[in-house]
């Protein structure tokens, strides 16, 4: 089904973005020696992210797996 590749794709150029957009605490007091040991919570967009790069990788998933089985059929 071509429909379903076409979505595949864009889910899989989101998922992509969502997770190069994701902060990986590369912040500049970490060269210096501080702020890389505290254990801080994700909030606001960053937490938004973070679960938007979760629902895109289980759609992704989602959609491959059905993908494999409407080709094999």
């Amino acid at each position: 089904m071509k429909w379903l590749n076409i979505i595949q794709i864009i889910v899989a150029l989101l998922l992509m973005g969502a997770i190069l957009l994701q902060n990986r605490g590369a912040d500049m007091s970490g060269l210096f020696g501080g702020g890389g040991d505290i254990y801080r919570t994700k909030r606001g967009i960053e937490k938004t992210l973070f679960i938007a790069t979760i629902v895109l990788a289980i759609i992704f998933f989602g959609l491959s797996l059905a993908s494999l089985i409407i080709n094999k059929y």
